[in-house]
Order: C-alpha cells, then structure tokens, then sequence
C-alpha cells in the first residue's frame, strides 16, 4: 500500500448513538448547551445534508467499510445479524496498514466474536462492549481486548478516559482513534450534575410529533448529550496539551436519528424510519489550519463516504478494499471543489420493506410510496408522486434499481459463531446468539444486553450454533444465577457426543441493578452472574452444536443464565 503524503494526519472520529440532527446547540437546539461540539463545527466543515442509516449497526457497517450496509452481510441488530462479512476491508485495516496506531472505544455493535470482534478487524485496542445494547452505563462490565473489566464511574467517561490516553501513547506517530460513544441511546442513565440541569427545564421546542413526546426522555437525553458535549471537550484539550491539535482531524456525527420523540428541527421521522429525521446526521470535520472555519458543504454525503475520505487524507493511494459506494469529501472539505455532480444517498430499513433515496432535491420513498420536495417541503408534508409522475417513475426506479442490486447480499441467512482462534481463545455465547427452548426466553423483548430466565421445565434447553476453527479442548464455563431453593440442580454442556457437567452448589441470586434511570426503560435491567466451572469439553473442528441441558431438577426451577464461555486450551 502507497503513500502519498509526507504528513499522516491524525484520525479522531467520534460517532454518538442514537443522537439527533436537533440535539446539539449549532443546529438550533434552544434547551442544551454544547459549546464544545458547537465550536468544532464552527471552526471546520459542517456537512449540512449528511445522511445515515435509520439504525446502528447498519450505519457503522458504512462507516467501516465505505460501502453500502446491505453488501457487508450486515442485515439487522441483533442475533448476529449486525455482523459484517469476514472479507470486507475495514478503514481501521486500511489505515493500520498505512503505519497507524488505532483504537476503538466504546460501543461496537458489528459483531463480538473474533474475528468479528474488533481486534479482528484492525483495531490494536478495544475497550467498550460490542452488543448493541447496554443495560447500565454505572461501574459497567464491559471488555478490553476480550478480557472483562470494570468500567469506572459513567461508562461514556471511562471510554473518553482510554481514549485520551491511546493518544497519549501514540502521540509520536499517526493514529486513528475511533469513540463510538454509547449515549443518549437507552437506558437513561446520566450522572447527576447533568441531570439535576434539565430535570425540571421548561422546553419550548417539542417533537414534530408532539403528542408522542415524553418528557422525562427527551430532558435525559439532551442531559446525556451534555456529557457528551464534556466529554469531546476533554479530547480536544487533550489534543491541544499534547500539541497534536495542528495535526488531527475530528470527525463528529451521530449513527441515526433521536431515539424518542423530541425536537429535531421540523423533520419527519425518528430512529428506525427512512425520512429525514430518521437518518439526517450532524457531521462536521475539523482540522485547523486545513479546513476553514466556517466551511459550510451543502452537497449530499453520507457514512459510506468516511473510508474513501480518511484513506484520502492519509495519503493511501490504493487501499485494497472492496469496490466502494462512498467517495472522496475532501476536495468538498478544502474548498477545492469547483463543480460537483448531484447523486444520491439510499436510506434502508432492515428488513428491506423500506427504502428512500434522498438527492439534492427530492427524498423519494419506496414501501409507503411517496415523493417530497425537500427544498420546499422538508417536513414531508406533501407527497407530489401523482403531481410529478414523470420524476416519481424516474426515482422509483433508481431506488428499485438498487434494491435489486442490493437483496441478494442483504438476504437473512443463518450465522454461527466462530470459536477457538489461537490468537483470540475465549468465546462468551451470549443470550442474544443462542436459541431458547421450550418455555425458557430472553429477560427483555430485546435480545441485546438479557439474560435467559424462566427455565422451568427439565426438558428445556439452550443451544448455540457454532464454527469451530480449531479442534481441542476447551474449559466450558457457565455464569448462572440461582435462587436457594433450586440448589441442587444439574446442568451439562453437550456437543455432539461429548458432554461434561455439574451440579449447582451454591445459591447467588442477587437483585436486579435498578435505581440509576432517569426515565423508565422497556428493557429488562441487569444484575451479576456467579461463574461456575462446568468442566472441559472437546470440541471438533466444523460446524457444531452446543446445548445447555437440564440434568436434575431440585426446585420449581433451574437457574437464569448470562452467558456460557469457552476458552481453547
């Protein structure tokens, strides 16, 4: 791989979850204050029709790769389904390859076991969760390089902390350093001194759908977007103490549109849905001294254009990706742009019944079939598809072009989990990869971030389907609750013909982690699992099947399960 530059760049990308165009002070918001971010985007690039994905890991996905989230095998959130394919070429890869240090801090949510897992796909360090949800942001049990740790204090903090200091580390060389921070996604939980601001603040802006507002969501939001405001400030001091700043730039944006109803400027649509505020992101680029200040870029852009962008600031003149959708922004950036052609940025739902295609003019909609004047009528109040048959019939079919194009990569497919890599030895099999049995179900209506509860019947059981690289022995442990009166109980992992067991000896059964939320959840909260050594099993290589099964039955029930481990040996 060439190099063209004799100045790498520094590389800090800072992606929030489930923050809206509206939840920032630049972009209108009266009710919060963001001076740190807000001051980013004056003294660089604001990208003012910057497009995502209406969903997490799809956008992500996009922002890796540089090309459109159907292509990657990315099809979903959960259950495997937000993994991308192991051929894709990540720009962490790419840049890594071109002499960068880099790092991934906080909330992946593109797959958790290597080689899905983010050591796996360029990132020297990881330190965060890669589930797409996260059931408590206080003294959170998360990861760092497959190894479980506590994080300190609020998690989005903690991630800043690791964050600054892999800049600290790397300062005498270029680094990608890649904050995908967890918030204001759900749960809400923020720290008091956020909080205690906007728990009782008036808000004089409301959600385009007012009557489906709630308050208590949209103050916890906007208080958690604060922390981020604080947290962005730290890292550009810490930029600026090094004397890095000159010689980095920062990228800001979000992954979707707001997670509840709440102001977002007018638009139509929330997270999940492929109008306007469902997938307009705020993006703004700085790199003093590079970018203007004040540059503003009206043309349309979107996540699959962050690779070919940061691979073009480093210097990578032939980065061995896949063929990409997204280009270039950089002439965009530097004001070198005489004449850019129009195109357009696709927004699709995950289970494909929805697509829209927004150029510089009209967001088409195909699914609930309409078309918009978005210079005329951004709110989405008139669908002009029968006054402009001829322009409708042209961007329908443009979308419908590029559904085909896209179905055939995007289809639902079974995925098993990669297990025993020498480089990566331990596999957690979580509850939103296995497949309950019988009457035993997840703790949420989410899979992300549960447990599996309700296991009453012997009969019952929890299978996980597996890819097994290596054959060998691996140590089998369960992390398990269990109330007293079903001490006692028998439980065995099978594979095959291979089988190995044990009985449960000692009670845990502590209580659910509540009291931290700021308005009530639809999630299931959490609580800790006691870890209880079932024995080694050998495993062969191929495709498998493991199954946690009930040997003995002591009580009304069995136990609850938070996940079941492997280590190769």
């Amino acid at each position: 791989m060439k190099t063209g530059n004799t100045l790498q760049p520094n590389i800090v990308l800072i992606l929030t979850d489930d923050q809206g165009w509206g939840d920032l002070g630049y972009t209108g918001n009266t009710s919060i204050s963001t001076p740190n971010i807000d001051r980013l985007a004056r003294e660089g690039a604001i990208m003012e029709r910057f497009y995502v994905q209406p969903l997490c890991a799809p956008t992500r996905a996009e922002i890796l790769t540089g090309r459109c989230f159907p292509r990657t095998g990315v099809h979903g959130v959960t259950r495997g389904q937000e993994r991308m394919n192991l051929d894709e070429v990540t720009v962490a890869q790419v840049l890594k390859t071109a002499g960068y240090a880099t790092g991934c801090f906080g909330k992946w949510h593109n797959g958790s076991a290597y080689p899905y897992h983010p050591n796996g796909r360029g990132f020297d360090e990881f330190y965060g969760f890669c589930c797409g949800h996260w059931s408590d942001y206080f003294q959170s049990t998360i990861e760092r390089n497959g190894e479980e740790v506590v994080a300190p204090g609020y998690l989005p903090d903690a991630c800043t902390d690791e964050a600054m200091a892999f800049i600290e580390r790397n300062r005498d060389r270029p680094f990608f350093c890649y904050l995908p921070l967890n918030i204001p996604h759900s749960p809400f939980q923020v720290p008091d001194r956020y909080w205690d601001r906007l728990k009782d603040l008036d808000l004089p802006q409301r959600a385009t759908d007012a009557a489906k507002e709630k308050l208590s969501e949209t103050r916890a939001a906007l208080a958690m977007c604060e922390n981020i405001d604080w947290n962005v400030g730290r890292v550009v001091g810490k930029l600026n103490e090094l004397g890095l700043a000159a010689q980095t730039i920062v990228i800001y944006l979000s992954d979707n549109g707001p997670n509840t109803h709440r102001w977002n400027g007018g638009m139509r649509g929330i997270k999940g849905s492929i109008d306007e505020g469902g997938v307009r992101s705020p993006c703004s680029f700085t790199w003093p001294g590079r970018i203007a200040p004040g540059t503003r870029v009206g043309h349309v852009a979107g996540s699959i254009d962050f690779l070919p962008t940061l691979a073009d600031f480093a210097g990578v003149k032939d980065a061995k990706t896949k063929p990409l959708d997204g280009v270039s922004l950089r002439s965009l950036l530097e004001g070198r742009a005489e004449e850019w052609p129009d195109r357009a940025i696709f927004a699709q739902s995950i289970n494909f019944r929805y697509t829209s295609m927004r150029t510089a003019r009209y967001r088409a909609c195909v699914g609930g079939d309409a078309l918009y004047d978005m210079v005329d009528d951004f709110r989405q109040t008139r669908d002009l598809a029968a006054e402009r048959p001829d322009e409708w019939r042209r961007q329908r079919g443009e979308i419908e072009r590029w559904r085909t194009e896209m179905l055939p990569e995007g289809g639902m497919r079974p995925l098993r989990i990669p297990v025993g890599y020498r480089e990566f030895p331990t596999t957690s099999l979580r509850p939103e990869d296995g497949d309950p049995h019988g009457a035993i179900t997840w703790s949420s209506i989410h899979p992300n971030s549960s447990f599996l509860t309700n296991w009453r019947d012997g009969a019952d059981s929890v299978s996980w389907e597996l890819d097994v690289a290596n054959e060998g022995e691996y140590d089998v442990t369960l992390h398990y609750t269990c109330k007293p009166e079903n001490v006692g109980a028998g439980i065995e992992a099978v594979c095959g013909a291979a089988r190995v067991g044990c009985t449960v000896t000692e009670a845990f059964d502590p209580p659910l982690r509540t009291g931290e939320d700021r308005s009530p959840r639809d999630s299931s909260y959490m609580k800790p699992f006691k870890t209880l050594a079932l024995g080694r099993l050998r495993l062969k290589a191929g495709q498998q099947t493991i199954e946690l099964r009930a040997t003995k039955k002591a009580g009304a029930e069995m136990i609850d399960v938070g996940e079941l481990r492997l280590r190769l040996l």
